[in-house]
């Protein structure tokens, strides 16, 4: 049998004949970069990144999962380009909320990711050119539409290139040590709303503070002595927090589904796309009606569609839709061109490749 010492040489070997293989994999990502610069072609390409992990899935032969390969081939990508280009992210922060942990998940560690106090400074961010993406929550499925970001997107002119959907897992965290110490609770109103059920059975006469974030939220439970904060695991160990109960929310299947935006970049189209886009309906019998009815003619499957007050008159609303089909697919443009007829204005807010959920 081979002692510790012997295999710990071969994992040095191994781990030399890797930093070999990356630096050659860096040299020509370098080359690449230059290609991409002359031909001005965007640095950032998210269907050869999912390509690149598919791959590695298919390469795979064990011990290590497919999740693990991601993961290691995701940081290999983010330190790649950021060879080639610096690329600034900006995302709803500060550091340590699941927008953040969302941003990590899309662009890796060796980017340059930017928090930022609003959801509107994200946009603000993209559409002035100082952050070349951004990434904001859109919805969950416990508390629904993120209305902040929908309403962003009425009055902004940004394009959608991505989605990632993560699950949610909040913890109730503390510099305490002991749960009978704690005398309020501070956290971001969504997570409230996903642990409702659990405040009410185990907090109900506490007082619940409103944070501009989870991470927030850890700032002052940090700070202020018999406080705490309902927000990630990884937000308490940022902040130094303990965990005084993990998993709090009310249901198990809690997911968000966060957007990468740009300022005017468009995708190719891939097997799997979404497209999602706004209208405003003219005021008549039917309308909604006759709008929808375009979209079934034309085999399209409609996913998602809300509604929005649109601030500008009573009663006028607009509505926020996604469809599986790229913006390019003939029958999508048929679609659109049908319904021209019953709206005011049809804005197409950008096609990208759906997100698999993990």
């Amino acid at each position: 049998m081979e002692d510790l010492e012997e295999l710990r040489n071969k994992i040095d070997e191994i781990d030399k004949k890797i930093v070999d293989l990356l630096n050659k994999r860096g040299n020509l990502a370098i080359k690449i970069g230059h290609i991409k610069s002359v031909n001005n072609i965007n640095y950032y390409f998210p269907v050869r990144e999912s390509e690149i992990y598919e791959n590695a899935a298919s390469y795979n032969k064990g011990p290590l999962k497919s999740d693990h390969l991601k993961n290691i081939f995701r940081e290999i990508l983010s330190a790649c380009i950021s060879i080639q280009k610096k690329i600034r992210i900006s995302y709803f922060g500060p550091e340590g909320t699941f927008t953040h942990l969302a941003t990590i998940k899309r662009f890796g560690l060796s980017r340059d990711l930017i928090p930022k106090k609003t959801i509107g400074d994200v946009f603000d961010d993209v559409i002035k050119g100082l952050s070349d993406y951004g990434v904001v929550p859109i919805e969950n499925t416990i508390e629904g539409m993120v209305n902040s970001t929908l309403d962003m997107f009425i009055n902004s002119d940004v394009t959608i290139i991505g989605e990632e959907v993560t699950p949610i897992s909040h913890y109730l965290l503390s510099k305490e040590s002991d749960i009978n110490k704690i005398k309020k609770i501070y956290s971001f109103p969504q997570p409230f709303g996903q642990c409702r059920k659990f405040l009410e059975e185990n907090f109900k006469d506490i007082p619940l503070m409103d944070s501009f974030s989870t991470a927030d939220a850890c700032i002052s439970a940090a700070k202020e002595k018999g406080a705490a904060a309902i927000a990630s695991e990884a937000a308490g160990r940022i902040y130094g927090l303990n965990v005084l109960i993990p998993h709090i929310e009310d249901y198990s299947n809690n997911y968000t589904r966060f957007l990468i935006i740009s300022n005017g970049e468009k995708t190719v189209k891939t097997k799997n796309d979404k497209t999602s886009m706004l209208f405003s309906i003219k005021n008549s019998v039917g309308a909604l009606y006759k709008i929808l009815k375009p979209f079934y003619e034309n085999k399209i499957n409609i996913t998602k569609i809300e509604s929005r007050p649109s601030k500008k008159a009573m009663w006028d609303y607009v509505f926020f839709i996604d469809v599986d089909c790229h913006e390019s697919e003939k029958s999508l443009k048929n679609a659109i061109e049908k319904i021209k007829e019953y709206t005011i204005f049809v804005k197409i807010l950008g096609s990208y490749q759906s997100a698999k959920v993990d």
